[in-house]
Formats: C-alpha cells, structure tokens, sequence
C-alpha cells in the first residue's frame, strides 16, 4: 500500500470514527508498522494541517474535537488520478506546444514530487504517450495566445489575415466565437464585423493579432453550432445536400466504425457498405472521397459525383 494509500485510509478512519482510534486498528487496516504509521501521522499534521492528537484516556487517536472540519487538500490525489493529469498535459502539449506548459510548471513539479514519494516513476508518462499530428501548421504562441485571451475573455480581436484564397493581406475586426481543432490544426470562428456574418480563420494565416478593450458580440450557441457542425469537414455553413457514398466491403472494415458527422446514416447493403453524410462544400468530401480510390464511389449528388469525376481525369492527365 503507497502513502497516498494510507493516507486516505488513516483519513477516513479518524473522520467516522465516533471515539479515538487505537494504534491496532491502523495497523491492521494499513498493513503497516507502528514505525510507518506514526510517519503518515506526522505527514498528516505538519504538510497538510491535520489536527490529529493523541487521547490519553482512551489509547486512541483522534481529529481534535474543537477544530475545524479536516478534509484533505484537493490536490492530494491518488498516483491514477496523478498520472492523468500528467497525461493531459502531454497531449496538450503535443496539440498546441507551448499553450501550458509555462503555466503549468509548478503544479508539474509538485505532481513529480508527489509521484516520487509514492514511489512511482512521472518520466513514463513522456515515454509512453505521445500524439503524432499529421500535416499541422502550428501557430506559434504569438499568435495562439492572443487570439485565446480574446475568445475566452469575449473580447473583440483585430488582425491581418492572408486568406490562401486570395492574394495579400487584409485587415480583419472580429468577434470571437469559438477556437476549433480540426485535423491537428487551429481554426478561429468569429463574426467577420465588416461582413457581419460568420467566419472561420486559420490561426496559421493570423498575423499582428490584437486584443481590444471594447466586448465582443456574441451570436446564440445554435447559430455557433449550426455553422461549425452542420455538415462534413471545416467548411462553415448549413448542409446544401447529403453525399450517398458506396464503399467496398474492404474499406468498410474501417469506415463502418468512423464517425464522419454526428447526422450521418450507414448501412451495410449486399453491394458494400453505404454511408450518407450532409456536406456545404464539396471540396474537403471530395479529397477524403480520393483517399480511399477505387474502394469507393459516390452515388449522389451529381455535382459532388462530377467534382470527383473532374479530379480524378486531372489526376489521369498528370500520370
């Protein structure tokens, strides 16, 4: 049994007891020495602050009568619970290095600390967890820093945005919505004001980001919602059709089990299996369609089935 352990057990001990609790009785309970059990009682008293005494007349220990109820802190944590902190911070880490980990540096130490006395090993968690993102365009903490304050705060936040979809920069005054993370990348979804509408931006286009004093405005959770989830992929906006996809039994062994869209309908059929997802912009569907090349067709709509179609002759041409 680990201190942590014990100290649990000696604290729910002392806390129902309704008289002292002779030494006996901990040392069974704990498994433990008297030596070792005097050691968790001085853990208890002099680095958490409790106000266990010792009753002469009935042998036994006790909380003092007179004090404050005693609870222990809530960091004590049992090593599990540790080791999941530790563990969410390494997958922060490897989403947005540098978002924490600053921040997070004294109550790391004190997690190692606590690990170490139990007799557990903290480095493992590095060793043992790890994210690989796939095509990330990170933003550097310039960038990701402010445009969090902003989001969280419900501050507007002005910028220059280099739109991939246009040349040069433009100047942006918005009001931040939500920050997304969508395929290892950052996405911010605010109200562009000069189009009053929403608006997706991605924090890797973002520069000379700016936190204003003046409020943002901010839109209902059913409007954020329906432009952020209503249909496939990152492109923002309400579904303008539903794809009909017929897969191989081959690939179905993986998409079955996928969830492309909380709204999406699967079915395994004699042909393969058949997946219908709400899409607003056929490009994204169209590129994760190609990825699964011949184990794959798209049955409808006409427009996305030509978009295929059309990339897959551009395709031939090269080769």
């Amino acid at each position: 049994m680990t201190r942590f352990d014990r100290i649990y057990k000696i604290h729910d001990l002392l806390r129902n007891a309704r008289h002292p609790v002779p030494m006996r009785v901990f040392m069974e309970a704990l498994e433990s020495s008297r030596n070792t059990v005097t050691r968790d009682f001085e853990f208890l008293r002099d680095s958490l602050g409790a106000p266990i005494e010792y009753c002469r007349e009935q042998n036994g220990h006790q909380y003092a009568p007179d004090s404050p109820e005693f609870e222990l802190p809530g960091f004590w944590m049992n090593p599990a619970e540790l080791y999941a902190l530790l563990a969410c911070e390494q997958l922060l880490e490897n989403v947005q290095p540098g978002m924490i980990s600053s921040r997070l540096a004294p109550l790391k130490d004190k997690i190692r600390h606590l690990l170490g006395e139990s007799g557990h090993d903290a480095e493992r968690i590095s060793e043992r967890i790890h994210i690989q993102p796939i095509q990330a365009r990170m933003a550097a903490h310039q960038i990701f820093d402010p445009v969090a304050e902003a989001t969280l705060a419900g501050k507007q936040l002005s910028f220059s945005y280099s739109a991939r979809s246009s040349a040069g920069n433009t100047h942006r005054q918005t009001d931040p919505q939500r920050l997304l993370h969508y395929r290892s990348n950052w996405y911010l979804l605010a109200v562009c004001r000069k189009a009053d509408a929403l608006r997706l931006f991605s924090l890797d286009r973002i520069s000379e980001p700016r936190v204003e004093d003046t409020p943002s405005v901010q839109r209902a959770i059913e409007d954020i919602d329906g432009f952020a989830y209503a249909s496939f992929g990152i492109f923002g906006g309400g579904p303008k059709g539903t794809a009909h996809l017929r897969f191989s039994r081959h690939a179905a062994e993986w998409v079955a089990d996928e969830t492309w869209h909380p709204d999406q309908v699967g079915e395994h059929k004699d042909d393969g299996y058949h997946l219908k997802v709400p899409y607003s912009d056929e490009r994204e569907l169209a590129m994760e369609v190609l990825r699964y090349g011949p184990d794959v067709e798209v049955l409808g709509p006409p427009e996305l089935r030509e978009e295929v179609v059309l990339r897959i002759r551009k395709m031939a041409g090269i080769y």
